[in-house]
């Protein structure tokens, strides 16, 4: 999940990165024909709503739907997901193999000739440190039950749940070193978007970049710590300074908003390189000229800027200043669109929702102050003001687990309490506050036109309870750094799934986990997460999930508001792009992209 910080989460978010919802949304779209043309090399330019921050879309901070976007034009992996939301193995990088169902046994392995772009071959110590990450296998950090941790360490600050490859113990290398195979100790459902899927950047950040700005000599000596260093033991935690400092690196070396002057900090094993950033404006990709382990993108060079606002996305592709955007959805955007000659429009729901979370720590420690601030919240007053135009039909969404057209939702939305705030009610509001009257710092993108405005419909409606709401609105590429600091009390945004798998669920609701930025923690919950990644009957899966979902409404977590609606846009200067509900969206075959003669 990424926090499509349109959210990633996803992000139903990043988000992350990582495996999301059991179930994917409908992804029938409206589309108006554009020409076709015979094609040729040249730049394509893309718009995104939020600003570039990170090459490490794996951490917590990092897991921002741009930042994903980047990785994925940027690495290569095993996998990726098409606009069926299927995975579609990607064998001129290498292939996966099922060894054994019982136990579950997969090897992977990278095929000879796929390199970095310093010209270092990719291969199992990359795989290594990627699974390092992603299983927690060092970690020994014991946590109270709000989340915090008492002891010990978790190393590696991904934004990915761990509890599935940490079912793996350490793998096993082979084929000259271009090989790893993971032995599951339990069935795994979501094992084949589990590592390396170029959704979620491929195997990630390069290892041995990674060891020497560590402190190690070179990846042999990672590979080595790696494979030496004992397994973590919350019942015995030590401190670890050599893997601490693999770890500090990993977790922050990334972060930048302009183009390193070490160019090892931005290396790509995928058909782009990024040449050029201006911070907060643009960035510019290149074409990776030895690249030939994948689909082969037709574009010499993509141009991406940034502009949250829909009126002046559609004002620069009018102009012809970019040829691609996929602006925030409203009415007046689509009619203005579908105004426009020799452009292209395609609709479909995103596998996306916002959301507003409330922290379980400060002033909503106490429960009764949590559901007191639900109770003003005017969810349909808010999707009146964003959505309704758009789509007549549209609800809030009251579900945190399932979006509208999933299945599962009708049932999980009659039983786990929303039906309690579906209007606003003051009053109770009040007499729940009892005459108090808390500070409330809300943290959104203010450069998000409707993190805005719903921002300001809940600050009013708030008030009039008698709680003091605080702008905490920060710009499109700092808010998402700042997910979980303690700076604020409550957040607005957006998680955004690929549409495949249940790891998503644990990602963002287990105990202390990475994207968990607010410190929901239940026991109960996190047993039933821990089964859900090991169950593969979808009906099970569903099950749980709204067993899960009800768990976290009755802790006045927070309050799901709407899916969100996707409108993408293109002009007949550009083809192959097609329409994608999930967090890689127009980019999920950039490079179908072709530039009109």
């Amino acid at each position: 999940m990424r926090f499509g910080r349109t959210s990633k989460a996803v992000g139903v978010a990043a988000v992350a990165a990582l495996a999301l919802s059991a179930c994917a949304a409908n992804t029938g779209t409206e589309t108006t024909e554009g020409d076709e043309a015979e094609a040729t090399g040249g730049e394509v330019r893309v718009v995104e709503v939020n600003a570039f921050s990170s090459f490490n879309s794996g951490t917590s901070e990092g897991n921002v739907d741009i930042n994903g976007k980047i990785a994925y034009a940027t690495h290569s992996g095993f996998n990726y997901i098409n606009n069926d939301l299927e995975v579609v193995p990607n064998e001129d990088f290498g292939t996966y193999e099922v060894l054994s169902e019982d136990p579950l046994s997969v090897k992977y392995t990278v095929n000879e000739g796929v390199n970095w772009s310093d010209g270092e071959p990719v291969d199992a110590g990359d795989l290594l440190l990627a699974w390092a990450i992603g299983s927690g296998h060092f970690n020994d950090a014991t946590t109270d039950d709000a989340g915090e941790v008492t002891s010990g360490t978790t190393y590696f600050d991904t934004a990915a749940d761990t509890s599935g490859l940490g079912l793996t113990a350490l793998p096993e290398v082979g084929d000259d070193g271009r090989s790893i195979t993971l032995e599951y100790s339990e069935p795994f459902a979501d094992y084949e978007v589990a590592f390396g899927t170029m959704t979620e950047g491929g195997i990630g950040m390069p290892a041995h970049v990674v060891a020497t700005n560590g402190g190690l000599a070179d990846e042999d000596a990672l590979v080595q710590l790696i494979q030496t260093a004992p397994e973590g033991d919350p019942a015995a935690p030590e401190e670890r300074p050599e893997l601490q400092a693999v770890a500090d690196f990993w977790n922050a070396g990334f972060d930048t908003k302009s183009l390193p002057t070490d160019p090892s900090l931005y290396l790509s094993n995928g058909p782009y390189i990024v040449s050029a950033i201006t911070p907060d404006q643009s960035m510019t990709l290149t074409r990776n000229e030895d690249y030939d382990w994948g689909p082969m993108p037709s574009v010499d060079e993509i141009t991406i800027r940034y502009i949250g606002e829909a009126p002046a996305q559609v004002q620069a592709l009018q102009n012809g200043e970019v040829d691609i955007i996929a602006p925030q959805a409203s009415a007046d955007t689509v009619e203005q669109l579908e105004a426009l000659e020799g452009i292209t429009v395609e609709r479909g729901n995103q596998l996306s929702y916002d959301h507003l979370d409330l922290n379980f720590s400060g002033v909503f420690a106490e429960e009764s102050v949590r559901e007191a601030f639900m109770k003003t919240v005017p969810r349909q007053q808010i999707v009146d003001s964003i959505i309704k135009k758009l789509n007549p039909d549209a609800a809030p969404l009251d579900s945190q687990l399932f979006l509208s057209d999933q299945e599962g939702y009708e049932e999980t939305a009659e039983n786990n309490g929303s039906a309690e705030y579906a209007e606003a009610d003051i009053e109770g509001a009040r007499e729940l506050l009892a005459g108090a009257t808390p500070d409330v710092r809300i943290m959104y993108n203010r450069d998000n036109p409707n993190r805005l405005d719903a921002y300001t419909l809940i600050a009013e409606s708030a008030s009039q309870a008698g709680f003091n709401v605080i702008d905490g609105g920060l710009g499109a590429s700092d808010w998402g750094a700042a997910l979980g600091n303690g700076t604020y009390d409550a957040t607005i945004f957006g998680w955004i799934n690929s549409g495949v798998g249940v790891s998503g669920v644990p990602q963002i609701f287990k105990t202390a986990n990475g994207s968990n930025f607010n410190g929901f923690s239940s026991p109960e919950a996190d047993a039933l997460m821990d089964q859900l990644i090991v169950e593969t009957d979808p009906e099970e899966q569903k099950r749980l999930q709204i067993e899960i979902d009800k768990l976290i409404w009755d802790s006045n977590y927070g309050l799901p508001l709407f899916q969100v609606p996707g409108v993408d846009a293109y002009s007949d200067t550009v083809t192959g792009v097609a329409y994608m509900p999930n967090q890689t969206g127009v980019w999920w075959n950039f490079w179908d992209w072709e530039v009109v003669q």
